[in-house]
């Protein structure tokens, strides 16, 4: 019965460590991610800073990033930037991508 319980220990393990980098690669996502949408709307100092918090604060979760990004693209609208829903995924996609591949190779 030991190997069993070695083995399901190792799988425990590993959800663990896979469930830690996910949600550091989310946290990190979502950060990049505020920093790009502040640039798109020409924020510096403290109020782009604020803007990245808010943010992070509203990704939490799946519906979380569904409200992120009616609020990303009301906001660009209302900058007078024509930034479309898909534009907006699709940088949110490429930013996951970044942020597995730092946080993976321990460059967070």
């Amino acid at each position: 019965m030991t190997i069993f319980n070695d083995r399901e220990m190792a799988f425990e393990k590993k959800f663990v460590r896979d469930e830690e980098t996910r949600f550091r690669a989310l946290a990190l996502r979502n950060k990049l991610f505020g920093q790009w949408a502040a640039n798109q709307l020409g924020l510096t100092g403290d109020a782009a800073d604020a803007y990245v918090e808010d943010i992070r604060n509203k990704v939490a979760d799946r519906a979380g990033e569904e409200i992120v990004v009616s609020k990303v693209r009301d906001d660009l609208s209302a900058s007078g930037r024509d930034v479309s829903e898909h534009q907006i995924r699709y940088r949110l996609t490429e930013l996951l991508h970044d942020a597995i591949t730092q946080v993976t190779s321990g460059g967070r």
